[in-house]
C-alpha cells in the first residue's frame, strides 16, 4: 500500500483551508459588561484584518459565566498573521482581564453539511480542507525569547540543570519531550504533549523546579517580566509563542524513538514580511524529502512567528552524518528562492549548518507503565 502526502503531513498551516477558531472564557464575577464592551471593541477591531470571515458570541445556558467566542478565518496563515501581532495582544488585553481562564482552539475546516451551509456563499479565497490527517496524538509547541549578549553562557547552564517536571499531568495529559536549543542570544524550547496542551504548560509552569529556573534566568532576559503579575506573564509568554505550523514524518510511527536518530534545530532568519512564506518553504522541503527513500529525515516541524522561523529535525544516523543533506536544498532553483526569502549573508545552501542550534538539553519522559 502506498502510503499519501495526507498521511505523513499530521499539521499543516498551507493547505489553504478554512480555519475555525474557538475560545472558550469563564469569565469573573461581576465582569460581564466590560467583557461586552471588551468585546464590541474587538470585534469591530477584528472585522477589517485580512481573511476574518465571521465571529459569533455564545453564552453557556448551564452556566452564565462560561463564554464562547469563535472566528472563522479563510486560511491559518491570515489568523496566524494576526494573532502572533503586537496589536492583538493589546486587543484581547481587555478580554483576559474580565476572565478566569482562556482556551483557544484552532481547527480546520474539513466538510460544511446541512441546508444553511448549501444556501451561503463562501468566500472566494476560502476552501474545505481536503482530507482527515493522521496523527499520533502529539501536539507541537515552542516558545522563544532573546537574553542579553554576554550572558548565553550562564543561561545555558541554568536552562540544563533543573529537574525534570512530573510527566503525568493528568488522565489524559502526558508531558512527552521537551527539547531546548540555543543560537547566540536566541533561545527556542519546544514541547511536545499527548492531550491538552494548556493543561500541560500550566501543569509545567506551577512545577517548583521549573518556577526557580524562570525566575533564575529573569535578570538575564532582554524583555522585561514580572512572574508575580499574572497580566505580565502572560503577555510575555503570549508574544513568546512559536506556534507549530507544518508537521512531517517521512517514515514508521516511532521511528524517532530509535537509538540511532538524532533531533536538531535550525533558525532562519527571514527578510522582514517573508517569515510566512519562508516557513511555507520549507514545509515543501520536508514534504518532498518524506518521499525520498534515501532521505536520512524521520520527521520535520516547522514553527514560526512574524519573521522567526525554526525547524526541527530528527535525523537517522551516526551522530553528524546525513545532515546537510536534511538540512540544505536540492538545485539552484531552490536555492535562489530560499536567498530571495533569507536575510543578507544568511541563505547560502552550501552552509546550511550555519543555521543549526546548539542543543542545551533534550528530555524524554520515562516510558509509560
Amino acid at each position: 500500500m502506498t502510503t499519501t502526502l495526507s498521511e505523513r503531513v499530521s499539521q499543516s498551516a498551507f493547505d489553504g483551508s478554512m480555519l475555525r477558531v474557538v475560545l472558550l472564557m469563564d469569565l469573573h464575577e461581576g465582569a460581564q459588561q466590560r467583557f461586552f464592551e471588551a468585546y464590541e471593541q474587538m470585534r469591530h477591531d477584528i472585522a477589517s484584518e485580512p481573511g476574518h470571515i465571521s465571529d459569533q458570541l455564545c453564552q453557556s445556558f448551564e452556566n452564565p459565566s462560561q463564554w464562547l467566542i469563535t472566528s472563522e478565518w479563510e486560511s491559518a496563515p491570515q489568523y496566524l498573521a494576526w494573532v502572533n501581532s503586537e496589536h492583538h495582544a493589546e486587543q484581547v488585553r481587555p478580554l483576559g482581564a474580565c476572565a478566569r481562564a482562556m482556551r483557544p482552539l484552532k481547527y480546520t475546516v474539513l466538510r460544511e453539511t446541512g441546508r444553511g451551509y448549501q444556501e451561503a456563499r463562501r468566500p472566494g479565497g476560502a476552501r474545505l480542507q481536503e482530507s482527515p490527517r493522521l496523527g499520533a496524538g502529539i501536539v507541537r509547541h515552542a516558545l522563544t525569547f532573546t537574553v542579553k549578549p554576554g550572558s548565553e553562557e550562564k543561561v545555558a547552564q541554568i536552562l540544563s540543570s533543573y529537574a525534570s517536571p512530573a510527566a503525568d499531568v493528568d488522565g489524559h495529559t502526558r508531558l512527552c519531550r521537551t527539547s531546548l536549543f540555543m543560537h547566540g542570544n536566541r533561545v527556542v524550547r519546544t514541547v511536545e504533549v499527548r492531550g491538552d496542551l494548556m493543561s500541560a504548560l500550566r501543569h509545567v509552569s506551577e512545577q517548583p523546579e521549573v518556577r526557580a529556573v524562570e525566575e533564575a534566568i529573569n535578570p538575564y532576559l532582554e524583555q522585561d517580566r514580572d512572574l508575580g503579575d499574572a497580566e505580565s506573564a502572560r503577555m510575555f509568554f503570549m508574544k513568546a509563542a512559536l506556534p507549530a505550523v507544518h508537521h512531517v514524518a517521512a517514515r514508521e510511527a516511532g521511528a524517532e524513538d530509535r537509538s540511532d536518530v538524532r533531533r536538531h534545530a535550525l533558525f532562519y532568519p527571514a527578510k522582514p514580511g517573508c517569515g510566512p512564506a519562508l516557513a511555507r518553504f520549507l514545509a515543501r522541503q520536508d514534504e518532498d524529502a518524506a518521499h525520498r527513500p534515501d532521505a536520512p529525515t524521520v520527521s520535520s516541524s516547522i514553527f514560526q512567528r512574524d519573521d522567526i522561523v525554526v525547524r526541527l529535525i530528527d535525523v537517522r544516523g551516526p551522530q553528524g552524518s546525513g545532515l546537510e543533506t536534511a538540512f540544505g536544498v536540492r538545485g539552484p532553483r531552490k536555492a535562489a528562492v530560499l536567498a530571495r526569502l533569507m536575510t543578507a549573508g544568511d541563505h547560502d545552501s552550501s552552509s546550511a549548518l550555519r543555521h543549526t542550534m546548539s542543543l542545551i538539553t533534550d528530555r524524554r519522559a520515562p516510558a509509560e507503565h
